[in-house]
C-alpha cells in the first residue's frame, strides 16, 4: 500500500492555519503555499538516488553526493501551479510536466484538456504537485496518464486531502507515495474538503 507522510512540523502547521483563514489575501495565501510545500518536497525527496563524486574544496579533495536520477515536477493545472516555483526552488534542475484536468462539476469527474507526455522520455521520478487530494479523481488521472507515457517511480506532494480521495489513490495506485500537510474529515456533496480551505486556485490567483 502507499506510503504516506502528514507533516508535523510546526512551521508546516503554521502556514496551514494562514492557507485555511479566509481572510488571507491572495498574495498571502501564495506565499503560505509555496513555504508548505518546499517543506514537503523536501520530505518527498529524501530518497533520491545519488552517486559519490569527488570535488576540490579551497584546501583539498572530498568526497561527495550527487543526484543520480532525473526528476520532473507534473503540477495539475491550474491549482498546482502554485507548488512549481518551490519545486524549482528545491530542485533547480527538475523537469515541469504540466498537466491540464478540470473537474466536470455534475460528475465530479476528471477531463483532460491539455498534456505534453509523449514529446520525449521522461525522467526517472515524476512528482504530481496539486494543493488538494479531494475526490483523488484529477490525482489517479495524472497518474495514470504518467503511468501511459512510461513514468517509473511517481510520488505525490499535496496540501489537503480527505480521506476518499486517499483511498481512491491508493487504491488505484497503490505504490505512489502520498506527502500532506493536514488529513482532514471528510468530502462534502459537492466534492470539497472539509474544513478544508476552499478553492485552491481560486484563492492563489483571487478568482474566489
Amino acid at each position: 500500500m502507499s506510503e504516506i507522510f502528514v507533516s508535523t512540523h510546526p512551521i508546516v502547521l503554521h502556514e496551514l492555519s494562514v492557507l485555511r483563514d479566509r481572510n488571507t489575501p491572495p498574495a498571502v495565501f501564495r506565499q503560505a503555499l509555496h513555504r508548505v510545500a518546499l517543506a514537503l518536497l523536501q520530505a518527498a525527496t529524501g530518497d533520491l538516488d545519488t552517486r559519490k563524486v569527488i570535488v576540490q574544496t579551497p584546501l583539498e579533495s572530498a568526497e561527495g553526493l550527487a543526484l543520480n536520477v532525473r526528476v520532473g515536477l507534473a503540477p495539475i493545472l491550474r491549482a498546482g501551479l502554485g507548488m512549481v516555483e518551490a519545486g524549482l526552488t528545491w530542485l533547480p534542475q527538475a523537469e515541469v510536466w504540466h498537466l491540464g484536468f478540470y473537474r466536470d462539476e455534475t460528475t465530479l469527474q476528471p477531463v483532460k484538456y491539455y498534456s505534453p507526455l509523449g514529446t520525449r522520455p521522461l525522467p526517472e521520478v515524476m512528482i504530481v504537485l496539486d494543493p488538494m487530494l479531494a475526490t483523488g479523481g484529477s490525482a489517479v488521472a495524472a497518474v495514470n496518464e504518467l503511468r501511459r507515457h512510461g513514468a517509473r517511480r511517481v510520488k505525490f506532494v499535496g496540501v489537503l486531502a480527505a480521506p476518499e480521495g486517499i483511498a481512491r489513490l491508493r487504491e488505484a495506485h497503490p505504490e505512489v507515495q502520498i506527502y500532506l500537510a493536514a488529513v482532514d474529515r471528510a468530502l462534502n456533496e459537492h466534492g470539497y474538503i472539509l474544513p478544508g480551505l476552499g478553492d485552491a486556485g481560486d484563492r492563489q490567483f483571487g478568482t474566489a
